[in-house]
């Protein structure tokens, strides 16, 4: 009899390790389903996030907005070389050469609200392609 109820004492000791390392699991493992930044600096989902934070939403809104100001542009016939495009939100929207040239750099080129204005900026190929967030 002795024998049999060490084997159960075992067997719930087993089990309940098992328990609490399932529960520790859950609670300290991080958070799998977030946003992360892809290659870009685009906010890209990682699993499947229970919410959408207010920067990402703000990312998501000025990316639609740049665009916008790239069809409009592209509308009026607007050569594209290595321009500004102007402001969405709180990000500068330039045209940019993949790859950057020295022209991209040149002052007159540049939005002239970033940094002052707009702290972030979204850069863009004459495509009106991504090439990066900041």
């Amino acid at each position: 009899m002795k024998k049999k109820l060490g084997t159960v004492t075992l067997v719930f000791v087993i089990i309940l390790l098992v328990i609490v390392g399932i529960v520790l699991f859950v609670l300290f493992r991080g958070d799998e389903d977030d946003w992360i930044r892809d290659s870009r600096g685009v906010y890209v989902k990682h699993g499947n996030p229970a919410s959408t934070p207010s920067y990402v939403t703000e990312q998501q809104d000025a990316l639609t907005c740049a665009n916008d100001l790239y069809s409009q542009a592209k509308t009026n016939s607007i050569v594209f070389n290595s321009q500004c495009l102007g402001a969405c939100r709180s990000y500068s929207v330039d045209i940019v050469h993949v790859p950057r040239s020295l022209e991209d750099d040149k002052t007159e080129n540049q939005c002239s609200d970033y940094p002052r204005v707009t702290p972030y900026f979204i850069e863009l190929d004459s495509d009106g392609n991504v090439v990066r967030v900041a």
